[in-house]
């Protein structure tokens, strides 16, 4: 018998290898998935209509992970913006994450947290910042060019990060900045919408490691129409 052969069937529902030059993991939903999508499509109704195929992918997946529907109709979507970071992330570009619940989360790719560089504490301790700001900022240092960046978590790192492409110190390929929080959460989100740089971000203080972890693998797992499944 090959190894191949010999491999464990996957669990439902996990992600398995694209076929070959696809770039992109496929995934085989349990069925009680399949009729939680057909029940939230049906409670959203027509306000998917005329959303682009990453800009639904990521409406239906950040909805289905809080098992909230007005939680789409606080989305910011740029479709534009989310071509280009799912390209970057089939690509093999760095994925930087705020903290290590959401590395924990995205299952179909390596990540980089900040937080677990040790340099970040002392940063922090020597400029008086929160240790999420000094973990964005010696990100940003070590991946000034074509990251992703997610944020569910720290609203501090967001404006760190801010801060960082204001000046010309780091360019993302896309910044899925949902932080969620009663001080800075909104203001955070409103500044990274204003700011210009390709991103994914929702309006007001909601957010979280759930919903930010649902829209990278709504980007990482979105498959085009007629695309070969695994």
């Amino acid at each position: 018998m090959s190894p191949a052969a010999d491999a464990p069937e996957p669990l439902p529902g996990a992600p398995v290898p694209a076929p070959s030059g696809l770039g992109a993991p496929a995934r085989t939903p349990h069925p009680i998935e399949v009729e939680s999508y057909r029940i939230l499509r049906e409670r959203l109704g027509d306000r998917l209509d005329g959303l682009g195929p990453l800009s639904r992918a990521v409406t239906e997946r950040t909805v289905h992970s809080v098992a909230d529907v007005a939680f789409g109709e606080t989305l910011l979507l740029d479709e534009d913006a989310l071509v280009a970071g799912r390209e970057a992330l089939l690509a093999g570009a760095p994925l930087i994450v705020d903290t290590r619940m959401a590395a924990a989360g995205i299952t179909a790719r390596e990540t980089i947290v900040p937080l677990a560089d040790p340099r970040a504490a002392e940063r922090a301790r020597a400029t008086g910042s929160t240790r999420s700001d000094a973990a964005f900022r010696l990100a940003a240092a070590d991946h000034p060019d074509g990251a992703v960046w997610a944020i569910g978590n720290a609203p501090t790192a967001l404006f760190a990060l801010l801060e960082e492409v204001a000046a010309g110190r780091v360019r993302p390929a896309l910044v899925v900045g949902l932080p969620v929080g009663f001080v800075g959460a909104a203001e955070s989100k409103a500044a990274l919408h204003r700011s210009g740089v390709p991103s994914l971000t929702n309006r007001g203080e909601r957010g979280g490691t759930p919903v930010t972890v649902a829209a990278i693998h709504a980007l990482l797992f979105h498959r085009e129409p007629g695309a070969p499944s695994a």
